[in-house]
């Protein structure tokens, strides 16, 4: 079931480790089909490396297994809340990138301080309440806290990203961690300065509607 989008959040997963984001089995991408809805998510504890298609398990909102051998995410049921709670999102991803869970370590958003966050994110990344793992605590706060962001930080945990697509999730995965990492060398020479909000919304605008092909 699903074999197409199997294989592409499979894929998916490869540029976590690739780009830096996640260690050992940490770290997941979730994907939902738009025409069953169901969702196909990373099996627990698994690792990169060993990882194939066929592993992946299929899942409905409610988080009965539809199909799939192992046991799915200890995430799987925040990805499900912030799917049933956002009809426009079709793809969740949560890091512990290094850079980015810094700033969610001490609680502190990441201000616009280069035109690379005002293009991908068009604003601040936000940094959300602290929840546990393994329920749909962490969901709610995604969904409540994260607002117009693609990338929220979690306090004292990791990021989670959201997209129309798993790789747009994916890209603001990435794109989280690269402009992190910017901001905290910046951090150590002095004081950036914050974009104006208005060229802000130009930025954003410009980047999502008329770079690229």
């Amino acid at each position: 079931m699903l074999e197409a989008l199997r294989e592409k959040v499979c894929d998916l997963h490869m540029e976590l480790p690739k780009n830096d984001l996640v260690k050992w089995t940490g770290g997941n991408v979730s994907a939902r089909d738009l025409k069953t809805g169901y969702v196909v998510i990373k099996p627990s504890g698994l690792r990169y490396e060993v990882m194939k298609p066929e592993h992946m398990v299929v899942v409905d909102l409610e988080g009965n297994i539809i199909e799939g051998d192992l046991k799915y995410s200890s995430d799987t049921a925040s990805h499900l809340y912030i799917y049933r709670h956002r009809p426009d999102v079709n793809g969740v991803v949560h890091t512990h990138s290094p850079y980015a869970t810094a700033f969610a370590a001490v609680n502190r958003p990441i201000p616009v301080y280069l035109t690379a966050i005002g293009d991908e994110f068009g604003g601040p990344i936000p940094v959300g309440s602290f929840a546990l793992i393994g329920g749909e605590d962490i969901g709610k706060i995604v969904v409540e806290e994260i607002g117009d962001s693609p990338a929220i930080l979690l306090k004292n945990h990791g990021v989670f990203t959201i997209g129309p697509t798993a790789e747009k999730a994916v890209k603001a995965a990435v794109m989280t961690e690269d402009v992190a990492k910017t901001v905290w060398l910046a951090l150590q020479i002095g004081q950036p300065d914050e974009i104006d909000p208005e060229d802000v919304k130009k930025l954003h605008h410009r980047y999502t509607n008329v770079y690229g092909q």
